[in-house]
């Protein structure tokens, strides 16, 4: 995988090493591979520092202890038996020989059990805590990255990536692997413990128990980073896989699925995934664990020589019983523990690899900011000019523009409606306006200085605009208002006055718990699903309460019938009055008391003016007004279709536009 590029044309990459390519470049490989393995470390520990410092002092603390204690048991049972052997061997020479001693040291043995059952269990009530604090701290910090974030990174599935594998992985990979950090602490104590005793009878023993254990490391270090390397290139297929998996299972989705029978079709392209994923990877677990038997057949082979080596000891009279348990656990102990501190470094190796995604989420660039040292201020509280002079965008990893060399100003106080078929670029232009994007080219002006000049936070709190794709929050009603301007201190007066004037009050009033009822039934068992058109309401009630200098409604009744559309424009014509208002709409009857209609078309401004000026052109404008015109003339068919016939009560249009109706 290549070098990732950014919006900016910055760079992302994890962090890698280049392979060797002759001898000469071995040691410089290992050396950088270390380097970049330690900083990984150091970034988990610090992630735990700011955590909760104490777990890393707890922690250190555990490993010395689990290190020392399994060869406190070892020296424990080594001295109950060959006491056990001694009396034995006095009373069978006739004498009598003394309980007390045998007596105190199962005291201590016993004593010693119940120190390590405590610990064992406090030990693992601190990782589960540690844990949970970690997981939260990491969280947030996610969190606190993405709210910052620009909005062109959101665009670049690369970043969908680094974003999925950072949220999978990074809440409990760095507990794990701190936690295997310590246990490996732990293991050495106890094999280092183990190798000192072991090595008065045999110093061949431990050196040969440790030889045998390093193909295996290698084994396993080698194939830790061939199934990184394989999960990270197949991150599509898990995309993929989560995506129709969780197809099955959206509530929003389920209607139409079962109804066009798209279930098994999904299940279908599932499995197909599956099967093309899952035959790399296992290729690669069955070759690692051939491997690993025939090393396990050479280990136990070594093993058994040095067991029958101190049963002869034994045998011969050299060594008690009690030394044959103690020295022959020392060489199991010395076996396990190298097995688990290669498995465990592995562990530790892979997870640093996988936290590699966090450290690259984290390092995400943010470009859309002040470029003053001291930003500008907006002018709060007074209408604004917007001017777009020669701008032009296109979405990152892409080539085509979707807005071309547009030139546009919109006077302070005006009422500016942008129209355009889909595709058009009127989003688009929306999104550049508020600086979620900044242009390809060109600038964008704000009462005379660069949007680029004004702190970001004061210019978006400048705005209150409801998008084509809203957002559907499951809390209250009452919050759900509240939240086109969360800075204003929360005026139930106002969310009331913002519910009226969206037509929202008319059913919020009638929900069980009026404004208090929570939305969606997502936590709350009492939750209340809306219709769209009800949620529509909602969210230009939001809009409403923001109070905002500059109003922008983005397709803002798309779900409601024409009916409930032109209530809420009346109700917007009192609230617009010496603000600068920007709609976005299909629906062109919002256009006719606009101050100025833009026409767009492929990103470029094909028409300009009010709407009688633009009628009397006959062109595009006059085309599409036309158009939805005669859909509303009872019994007027477009273009083969039955045409929408107007409820019983109301007539046709007449007077100043029924000449645009004919």
């Amino acid at each position: 995988m290549g070098p990732m590029m950014g919006p900016g044309g910055r760079h992302y990459e994890h962090q890698k090493v280049p392979k060797p390519t002759s001898p000469r470049d071995v040691p410089r490989y290992l050396r950088e591979l270390l380097g970049v393995f330690f900083t990984r470390m150091l970034y988990i520990f610090r992630l735990v520092w700011e955590a909760a410092p104490w777990i890393l002092f707890v922690m250190m603390f555990m490993s010395l202890f689990n290190g020392i204690m399994p060869l406190v048991g070892s020296f424990l049972s080594k001295d109950i038996i060959n006491g056990l052997q001694l009396a034995l061997e006095a009373r069978f020479g006739g004498a009598i020989p003394d309980f007390r001693p045998i007596m105190l040291t199962l005291i201590w043995f016993f004593l010693y059990r119940i120190i390590n059952q405590v610990v064992s269990h406090v030990n693992t009530a601190i990782t589960r805590v540690s844990g949970e604090l970690v997981v939260n701290h990491i969280k947030v910090k996610i969190m606190e990255k993405a709210k910052s974030l620009d909005m062109a990174s959101f665009d670049i599935p690369d970043f969908y990536e680094r974003l999925e594998n950072a949220n999978r992985e990074a809440g409990n990979r760095p507990v794990q692997i701190l936690s295997s950090t310590f246990d490996m602490i732990s293991r050495l104590v106890s094999l280092i413990s183990y190798i000192i005793v072991l090595g008065a009878v045999s110093p061949l023993a431990p050196v040969l128990m440790i030889a045998v254990s390093v193909p295996s490391a290698i084994i396993n270090f080698v194939y830790r980073r061939k199934t990184f390397s394989y999960i990270r290139h197949r991150s599509k297929d898990r995309r993929q896989m989560n995506y129709y998996s969780g197809l099955l299972v959206n509530k929003d989705m389920a209607k139409e699925i079962r109804i066009l029978g798209l279930s098994d079709s999904f299940i279908g392209r599932y499995k197909a995934v599956f099967i093309h994923y899952f035959a790399g990877l296992r290729r690669l677990i069955v070759g690692e664990n051939i491997w690993h038997i025939a090393l396990a057949v050479l280990q136990a082979a070594v093993n058994c020589a040095f067991f029958v080596y101190i049963a002869y000891l034994v045998f011969a009279g050299e060594l008690l019983i009690g030394d044959y348990s103690f020295y022959t656990g020392a060489l199991t102990s010395i076996s396990t523990g190298v097995a688990a501190l290669i498995s465990i470094s592995a562990t530790i190796y892979e997870g640093t690899l996988f936290i590699d995604n966090l450290i690259t989420f984290m390092k995400e660039e943010q470009t859309i900011l002040p470029r003053l040292d001291v930003p500008a201020e907006v002018n709060h509280g007074a209408p604004h000019t917007i001017e777009f002079r020669d701008v032009s965008f296109r979405y990152p990893g892409t080539e085509r523009d979707v807005i071309s060399h547009l030139n546009l100003t919109v006077e302070a106080g005006q009422t500016l409606v942008i129209v355009g078929l889909n595709g058009a670029g009127k989003t688009t232009l929306i999104k550049l306006l508020t600086r979620l994007y900044d242009p390809t080219e060109g600038e964008i002006l704000l009462d005379g200085r660069d949007l680029r000049d004004y702190d970001v936070a004061d210019l978006y709190s400048m705005y209150g605009i409801l998008f084509q794709d809203f957002g559907k929050y499951a809390v209250t009603a009452a919050e759900n208002i509240a939240f086109g301007n969360i800075r204003r201190p929360l005026d139930e007066a106002a969310i009331h006055a913002a519910a009226e004037q969206s037509n929202a009050e008319s059913y919020i009033r009638d929900l069980p718990d009026g404004y208090e009822t929570p939305l969606m039934r997502i936590f709350e068992p009492n939750g209340i699903e809306l219709s769209g058109g009800q949620w529509q309401k909602l969210a230009i009630a939001r809009a409403f309460y923001a109070d905002s200098d500059v109003l922008i409604l983005d397709e803002p009744t798309a779900s409601l019938d024409p009916m409930a559309e032109q209530e809420i424009f009346n109700q917007f014509d009192a609230l617009r009055q010496g603000k600068t208002t920007i709609f976005v709409s299909h629906r062109l009857s919002s256009a006719t008391t606009a101050s100025k209609i833009v026409v767009l078309e492929y990103g470029r401004i094909i028409e300009e003016g009010n709407h009688f000026e633009l009628m009397e052109k006959k062109g595009r404008y006059y085309e599409l007004f036309s158009t939805q015109a005669r859909r509303y003339v009872e019994g007027t068919p477009i273009d083969g279709e039955e045409g929408y016939r107007l409820p019983r009560g109301h007539r046709p249009p007449h007077g100043e536009y029924a000449k645009h109706f004919e």
